[in-house]
């Protein structure tokens, strides 16, 4: 059976669908769906919008939107990653306090409880 396009042509086109957003507004687009109270990590939206954590937390460092809960993204670790200047933020932390997110005694969320995996 002959199919219409190849294997190639439909990842191409699949990332095609992908890259016409900004990388940035594709990442500011989902970080938009965490929940209040819940929280996802670079990781898992780098994999969604297929680039590197990195990536993502240079985006999130580059917020200057209060529409964009950045303070709902963490590491993998389940804590708030270090800032440049080499202590995580007190903000974010406040933040998520507020929104009822509680953290252990050596500074981390429990992704089990609190974290936000969708798609």
């Amino acid at each position: 059976m002959e199919l219409p396009w190849s294997l190639l042509e439909v990842v191409v086109l699949n990332i095609d669908a992908m890259t016409t957003k900004p990388l940035y507004q594709q990442i500011y687009e989902i970080v938009r769906q965490i929940p209040f109270g819940k929280v996802t990590t670079y990781g898992h939206i780098s994999h969604m919008v297929c680039t590197g954590p990195r990536q993502v937390g240079y985006a999130m460092a580059a917020v200057n939107n209060v529409t964009i809960p950045w303070h709902r993204v963490i590491n993998s670790q389940g804590k708030i990653s270090v800032r440049s200047g080499g202590s995580p933020s007190i903000d974010q932390r406040n933040l998520l306090e507020s929104e009822g997110v509680v953290f252990s005694k050596s500074g981390r969320i429990d992704l089990k409880v609190y974290g936000w995996f969708s798609f």
